[in-house]
């Protein structure tokens, strides 16, 4: 029985090394997901002011169709920007956005379109490893502050291709920040930009330089780079709060599991007590 307390000393002292450790990252976890949500508020702003100057220069140029509002009548290759963390120990954050793309790219197989991928993140670079793909650009080790600088070269492969009729769309796969207890994975069509209904608000022209088909031009790269950015940064405070809900649930169930220990190594204790003083009142008796 004494060798069954000391063991329970063990595994209460280990557990509870444990809890410390992932009380720490949860609360490392909740001091940079207010830093990714700041980062994140910042971004979209951004994003949404390009849509809207593009919708202005569109509207003023009817003249001017730019092959990134332009459907194609048939789809033979499609690109899917999938966007992952580095890191784990987020809950089921990355597994739950590779079971929302693989219903798609079994859709598409299906057709018999063809899938080009570029993945962000080591998670969706070490995923599609495994289950396979045509992976043409990846980029990864972005950090807690990604730089729209590091993700230039993997849109600009996917643009290109589009460009050069490779491809016929282009599709992003990120998570969505609903809040801190909650992310969701998304898919959204990146290029042919989905048109918007904007009958009723006001539109206005501008004065370009040096003319209005190079500044949409121009504009529209900028607005995809800085959707997969935000996308990006967003994917990076999910991170976070999951990860932060994750260490929680892991602290307070490791708090239960001591609590468990310390009543069994309690009924231990009590029982090696209880034959003690069996085996001395037998002894007395004896005698």
């Amino acid at each position: 029985m004494a060798g069954g307390s000391k063991e329970i000393r063990a595994k209460i002292k280990s557990v509870t090394n444990t809890k410390k450790i992932t009380k720490a990252m949860e609360m490392v976890a909740a001091s940079k997901m207010r830093k990714a949500q700041a980062r994140m508020q910042a971004t979209l702003p951004y994003v949404e002011k390009v849509k809207r100057v593009i919708d202005h220069v569109s509207a003023a140029h009817p003249e001017y169709k730019h092959p990134y509002t332009q459907v194609r009548e048939t789809v033979k290759r499609v690109a899917l920007v999938v966007v992952s963390s580095d890191r784990g120990l987020c809950g089921g954050l990355n597994s739950n956005l590779f079971r929302k793309t693989l219903p798609m790219l079994k859709a598409w197989k299906e057709q018999g379109v063809e899938v080009e991928l570029a993945l962000v993140g080591n998670k969706a670079k070490t995923f599609f490893r495994s289950y396979g793909g045509n992976v043409v650009a990846t980029v990864s080790d972005l950090g807690d502050t990604p730089h729209l600088e590091d993700l230039v070269g993997t849109i600009k492969v996917v643009l290109d291709k589009f460009d050069a009729g490779e491809v016929d769309e282009v599709h992003l796969a990120s998570n969505e920040f609903i809040n801190t207890m909650s992310q969701s994975p998304i898919v959204t069509q990146l290029v042919p930009l989905q048109a918007e209904d904007n009958s009723s608000e006001a539109h206005w022209d501008y004065l370009y330089e040096p003319d209005a088909k190079t500044a949409l031009d121009t504009l529209m790269r900028r607005y995809v780079e800085a959707t997969v950015f935000g996308a990006v940064v967003e994917n990076a405070a999910c991170e976070q709060g999951a990860r932060m809900i994750a260490m929680k649930n892991a602290t307070d169930n490791a708090g239960e599991m001591i609590n468990e220990l310390k009543l069994s190594y309690n009924k231990a204790r009590q029982a090696a007590i209880t034959a003690e003083i069996s085996e001395i009142v037998a002894g007395t008796a004896a005698v």
